[in-house]
């Protein structure tokens, strides 16, 4: 596919992987390895999947049940996401993104070297500092100083995959002469991938991540809105003294391609002909943005089918 070259941006698919994103139902792994193969086969640039334990709201219920609590299970992201290596030859794989605070980030620095290993240098390791309370109480992990624990633990990861010994004694998280061996593919380990508006996080970013990504629904799914983040960014690489230019940027949006039931995800979409939905990303490259991470309604093959053309428009220039 040599006119690829002509593609603007990487356009990736975020899978299903939660229930109620599929019909109100739970999409099993079958599912999600299908639509996987059919966005590689479709030409996509890359896969992504999310990091939860269980979807609950933040607010106290009320006890009359007057209010509609919507809980909702998800599958083990990287779980899901070493079997995604496994089905697929070429396009590159991602967590959007996993919570740092789930794992010792020595055996997570480990764990992502080893699956770029499996994956052929395929691996983007996307990472955040968690947001929701209720999962992190269900399943024992503490929730307080989430951003200095991170703080922490990116230092950590980034050194073991960048080849260094690392010795770390700190408040939340200790490394102790620790070093990667085996190597995986790529001497400097996968790239680092950050999501974060927080301002001190995006400090954090400018540090250490190669890549920055921000969710549609920070910033509205509008490319005004995301411009303004996109300055904020590059504010926080000249705070550190990083050129700014050098942190690639993502965003993941959501486009309606098709008929769906009733979306998990917020309103509103980017909508249109294909003709239309290319002219949209090439908008977003055209303001700085690398690579996008496509929700698609409906997220199924049928909406990997339909957005098939998209990209072949991108292709032709």
């Amino acid at each position: 596919m040599t006119a690829r070259r002509a593609r603007p941006l990487k356009v990736g698919v975020l899978l299903p992987d939660t229930e109620g994103q599929v019909d109100e139902r739970m999409p099993r792994w079958r599912e999600i390895a299908v639509m996987a193969r059919a966005a590689e086969a479709a030409g996509f640039d890359s896969v992504w999947i999310t990091d939860h334990l269980i979807h609950r709201p933040n607010a106290d219920t009320p006890s009359d049940g007057a209010v509609q609590v919507e809980v909702r299970g998800v599958w083990e992201g990287w779980t899901l996401l070493t079997a995604l290596a496994a089905v697929t030859e070429r396009v590159e794989i991602g967590p959007l993104v996993l919570s740092a605070s789930f794992r010792n980030p020595g055996l997570l620095a480990k764990m992502a070297d080893t699956l770029d290993e499996v994956s052929d240098g395929r691996l983007i390791l996307g990472l955040g500092a968690g947001w929701n309370e209720p999962e992190y109480r269900a399943f024992g992990f503490p929730f307080d100083h989430r951003v200095d624990r991170f703080d922490e633990a990116i230092q950590i990861i980034s050194g073991l995959l960048h080849g260094e010994r690392v010795d770390l004694d700190g408040r939340y998280w200790q490394a102790r002469d620790a070093e990667l061996r085996p190597r995986g593919p790529r001497p400097q380990g996968p790239p680092i991938l950050i999501g974060t508006t927080g301002k001190r996080m995006m400090e954090i970013t400018a540090r250490y991540a190669d890549m920055w990504n921000v969710w549609f629904s920070n910033f509205g799914n509008d490319l005004g809105q995301l411009r303004t983040l996109l300055a904020e960014v590059d504010a926080a690489c000249e705070r550190v003294g990083r050129d700014p230019a050098t942190l690639e940027r993502t965003a993941a949006i959501v486009m309606e391609v098709g008929p769906h039931p009733p979306s998990a995800m917020e309103e509103p979409f980017i909508r249109g002909t294909p003709e239309e939905l290319a002219d949209s990303l090439r908008a977003h490259a055209a303001i700085g943005i690398g690579h996008v991470q496509v929700w698609l309604e409906p997220p199924t093959v049928a909406g990997v089918e339909a957005f098939a053309p998209v990209l072949e428009l991108l292709d032709r220039g």
